[in-house]
């Protein structure tokens, strides 16, 4: 009797919990939107919707033909500036040397103090002279790096991990400035995005671990609340439950370290634990 009155316990508990509709949801993703620097022409789309990509891959290619041009101009600067100073330096070697070679005259009585007051002269104006140029060296050289990075650049490839969601031109359009070429979904950026009914609003807070259920999902599928909503609102149409249509609802979010294993837009039903 009593394991009959157990069983019954059992059998009625799990009937509670049948019983109680779960929140309704959906998957959502956030899209890395990928541009480059600079505006131009697209000459090659290197990916397709739906194709994995890992960092480092190549997703698309603009015109570089500016940029190629201004780094060879930069390259051209930077070593006329080095053959200016090499040949400083060469004269700065040569008024070092006429320098000592005059002071040792003069201590001896065979030169003049014009001769030296001349090399010293000459050898000041070849080292200053030096200064000026390492400077110019310096900023040339700066320069050409910005004009190599602003070439690279023309070379898009990704900084993450993920799915090619949408590409937004094709090779012969022209990019605008700051305006995303191909958007990528990282899988950690999928969480969920539910509804939960006013009255039940208070059992909700943030940190708690929800259970998440979906055909095709995998089990024991669990995720942190992350978002709650401040303020409440009509059930959106995308929720297909007679019953809560009219209902006012607080919109939460909740996510899972790495991201969850589910497709943005996958209706979902979510579980308090």
């Amino acid at each position: 009797m009593k394991k009959f009155a157990l069983a019954l316990f059992v059998l009625l508990a799990a009937c509670g919990n049948q019983g109680k509709e779960p929140w309704l949801g959906y998957g959502e993703g956030e899209d890395a939107f990928v541009s480059a620097p600079a505006p131009g022409w697209v000459e090659k789309v290197a990916v397709h919707r739906g194709q994995e990509v890992k960092k480092g891959d190549l997703l698309f290619v603009l015109d570089d033909t500016q940029q190629r041009a201004a780094r060879d101009q930069a390259a051209a600067n930077l070593g006329s500036i080095r053959a200016q100073w090499n040949e400083n330096e060469a004269s700065l070697a040569y008024a070092e040397k006429d320098l000592t070679r005059q002071t040792k005259l003069v201590e001896a009585n065979a030169g003049t103090q014009n001769a030296l007051d001349l090399s010293r002269s000459n050898r000041d104006q070849y080292a200053a002279r030096s200064g000026q140029i390492e400077a110019e060296m310096k900023q040339a050289e700066a320069a050409l790096a910005d004009a190599e990075y602003q070439l690279s650049q023309r070379r898009i490839v990704s900084l993450v991990n993920g799915r090619v969601e949408d590409i937004y031109f094709r090779a012969g359009e022209y990019v605008p400035p700051s305006t995303p070429v191909v958007s990528v979904l990282p899988p950690e950026n999928v969480y969920v995005r539910f509804f939960v009914p006013e009255s039940e609003f208070g059992q909700v807070h943030l940190g708690e671990t929800v259970a998440i259920d979906c055909d095709g999902c995998a089990k024991n599928l669990t995720a942190k609340i992350t978002f709650i909503a401040q303020q409440e609102e009509f059930t959106p149409p995308v929720i297909f439950s007679i019953g809560n249509r009219e209902k006012l609802v607080f919109k939460l979010e909740a996510r899972a370290p790495g991201g969850l294993k589910i497709n943005p837009g996958q209706p979902v039903d979510v579980h308090p634990l």
